[in-house]
């Protein structure tokens, strides 16, 4: 099944041979696709990594707010079966939608009616666990740490390797040279500051082009405890262009609340006590305030600032070698506020996975790029379609079209409706929970709301309960 894609020649030690470039989710998933058509699959990673749910210092977020919607959530059960189940056994908990929180947006409070989808809420690292415990059991998978991948083997028409390199500086200091580990094929799941345009470049094949969206845009997280009298209730407050500080507070397991405050560039928020909390009196309520003031921290506040929408279009034709493959934040990655990058990152793998099993077509390399580009997609265009309105958005994928101006009033539309309308509003989370496609939200019985029904009443402060309760 691997022929095209990782070529017919066999790896140097005999059989058919994988490297995963980083134990990142999208590149365990990936190892544990491609357990199935190889006869082994090495993931490189630079890092050490914890025998527990420790944070890490090459997942810079891991200390932030996470959540994982229900298009993550049948990811993780079609690929680990059983995995959702085992992540709230290990205490993240479950926040239903529209029913368990209070939800600002667009101006408006969500109505707090009847669960029509739910999401989790883990601790990165706690996620990363699971899934390192579950696809490292493998016998045919096997880990480098400590190991960083400094270029590829081969040419502009075909991988055969990559060059590896001890990490630390007495490696580098006594000079060592590469070593070169052969392989059928390589998938660089290394991230967000992925060095896969030097490696292409070094062997004569081209980079990919990149589109990219920055907005600027910064948050800083905050771990806190709430007493057992209290009623503490999650809550989002979404920024938008007349408005652009945001909140997200939710719990997280081991009794922690998990706080993210965001800004645009230039009205970061701080780091200090005071300034952290006094940050929250720019939101247009006072709730995310009054909940501050109300709970205890637990950790000091960490800012995060690399937002950008980033995607390296190796969907299309160009001299690129076969047998390379990007997936995870070295193929698309999103600004983090949104929530989609673990989602993502375990739809690729069924990009993936799916690509290899089709037996009506052969899995070039392009072809199966393809296929975890178009996994990628709607994700990109609810990220970078929201931030391209942002009045400090730039870069290439900021340009607004005609065709983008009017679907955009539509958008603005279904927004207005969603909050008031269970009907609308249903939808409207399928499509950002990436369960449902955009199209769900052109059906007649959607559009009809959305083009001749009223903007119906909603609450004018966050709404304590669900309603009927």
């Amino acid at each position: 099944m691997l022929e095209t894609v990782n070529g017919t020649g066999a790896s140097r030690d005999g059989g058919r041979h994988a490297v995963v470039i980083g134990a990142s989710l999208a590149g365990l998933l990936a190892a544990q696709v491609l357990a199935d058509h190889a006869d082994r699959v090495t993931v490189v990673e630079r890092d050490r990594l914890p025998d527990g749910p420790e944070p890490r210092g090459g997942v810079p977020q891991s200390r932030h707010t996470h959540v994982l919607i229900p298009g993550g959530q049948r990811a993780y059960d079609a690929l680990l079966p059983g995995f959702t189940d085992e992540l709230m056994a290990h205490g993240a908990p479950r926040v239903g939608a529209p029913s368990d929180l209070a939800q600002w947006q667009a101006g408006r409070w969500f109505r707090r009616t009847e669960e029509t989808a739910f999401f989790i809420c883990p601790t990165r690292p706690l996620l990363e666990w699971l899934v390192r415990r579950r696809v490292l059991a493998d016998p045919r998978i096997e880990l480098v740490q400590g190991t960083e991948t400094v270029g590829l083997v081969g040419d502009a028409s075909r991988v055969r390797g990559v060059l590896l390199r001890e990490r630390g500086a007495a490696a580098v200091a006594v000079g060592r040279e590469p070593q070169r580990l052969a392989a059928d094929l390589v998938v660089d799941a290394s991230g967000r500051g992925s060095k896969a345009a030097d490696w292409l470049t070094a062997i004569g094949a081209e980079p990919a082009v990149e589109e990219t969206l920055e907005t600027g845009l910064a948050y800083a997280t905050r771990v806190y405890r709430t007493g057992e009298d209290d009623d503490a209730e999650p809550h989002f407050i979404v920024p938008n262009p007349g408005q652009t500080h945001g909140a997200v507070v939710l719990p997280a397991e081991g009794d922690r609340w998990m706080v993210t405050l965001s800004g645009l560039r230039g009205n970061e928020p701080p780091l200090d006590d005071r300034g952290f909390t006094e940050f929250a009196d720019r939101l247009p309520h006072p709730i995310t305030r009054n909940w501050l003031d109300a709970a205890k921290a637990d950790a000091p506040a960490l800012a995060y600032r690399t937002t950008a929408n980033i995607r390296r279009r190796y969907d299309l034709p160009g001299r690129r070698p076969a047998g390379f493959l990007a997936t995870g934040d070295a193929q698309c990655v999103f600004n983090p506020i949104y929530g989609q990058g673990m989602t993502v990152a375990a739809m690729s793998a069924l990009a993936l996975r799916d690509a290899l099993a089709d037996t009506r077509r052969t899995p070039t390399t392009l072809r199966v790029q393809k296929a975890m580009f178009a996994a990628s997609r709607q994700a990109w265009d609810i990220s970078a379609g929201s931030d391209k309105n942002m009045p400090t958005a730039t870069g290439g994928a900021a340009r607004s079209t005609p065709a983008d101006r009017v679907s955009g009033w539509y958008l603005a539309r279904v927004e207005a409706r969603a909050p008031g309308d269970p009907a609308v509003g249903r939808v409207f989370r399928d499509v950002l929970y990436l369960t449902a496609p955009v199209t769900a939200l052109f059906a007649p019985r959607i559009a009809r709301a959305v083009l001749f029904g009223p903007v119906r009443p909603t609450p004018q402060e966050p709404p304590v309960r669900r309603e009927g309760v």
